[in-house]
């Protein structure tokens, strides 16, 4: 696919599931905020720009320090949240790599697992370095490959089902991919016109009701939500079946699951 395919095809995994993502992976996406923040020195009275935010997760955190948040999403379901969790955040429809703001309109600027899903990563930074005033700071979270355990589950499951994921699965053009690692990610922050970058990896175990945790997927959200909705019932059901084998050696006493998991996380100054 192309690039273009590219975004309209992750426009497409999130159109209306925003209640879908909240159930699953919401939760999971939303521990790295408090360090997030931390890398892009959020403090009382800044500037945030928070870019893809989703249910408003990072921009509720954002104001709970005291700044003066704007946050962005191309996906309505999303923005209706947002809404209701980041009251007093100013609320704006739109996807980069193009912000409808003027340059160094703001103190910092953060995206939570969003560089996964566009085409052009490199374009998107530089874009948020764009609307970012100098000394100011970008920071970035993003999934790291080799994919930890919790991220392995969906691959695994599938696999022991006999699936192979469809062809016309989209993958970022060649010139514009880039190792998701910590020297991938500087590298990336430093190609985007950024100084001073720096990432790490922040680890932690996900817990979650193993019916929470399948929802997403069941809803057509993310890589694997695609494959599911390209199968036949009875071999959904087969990957369901295999999902619950692989899970029964990681659920706790309560019945929840322990998933290990990490996440990149980048930051670099607007010089």
């Amino acid at each position: 696919m192309t690039d273009i395919d590219f975004d309209a095809h992750e426009r497409s995994r999130w159109a209306g599931r925003a209640e879908a993502y909240g159930r699953s992976f919401g939760g999971l996406c939303a521990y790295p905020t408090p360090a997030l923040l931390d890398a892009a020195r959020v403090r009382v009275g800044q500037r945030v720009l928070d870019v893809g935010t989703g249910p408003g997760t990072v921009a509720a955190a954002a104001l709970g320090r005291g700044a003066a948040v704007v946050a962005v999403d191309a996906e309505a379901s999303m923005l209706v949240q947002a809404r209701a969790s980041a009251a007093g955040a100013g609320l704006v429809g739109a996807a980069l790599p193009r912000l409808p703001f003027p340059d160094a309109r703001f103190d910092a600027a953060v995206a939570n697992f969003v560089l996964n899903h566009v085409g052009d990563p490199a374009a998107a930074l530089a874009e948020l370095r764009r609307v970012v005033r100098p000394g100011g700071r970008v920071a970035v979270t993003l999934w790291p490959s080799p994919h930890p355990p919790l991220q392995r589950l969906w691959g695994e499951a599938i696999g022991a089902a006999g699936v192979t994921p469809p062809a016309d699965l989209p993958r970022l053009a060649p010139g514009r991919d880039f190792p998701r690692t910590e020297a991938g990610v500087t590298g990336l922050l430093d190609a985007a016109g950024l100084t001073d970058a720096v990432c790490a990896t922040v680890a932690w175990t996900h817990r979650t009701d193993p019916e929470d945790w399948w929802a997403g997927p069941a809803a057509g959200i993310s890589a694997v939500g695609f494959v599911l909705q390209r199968q036949e019932p009875a071999v959904r059901d087969r990957i369901r079946r295999e999902y619950d084998r692989l899970t029964a050696g990681l659920r706790e006493a309560d019945g929840r699951l322990a998933l290990p998991t990490a996440a990149l996380l980048g930051a670099a100054s607007v010089a």
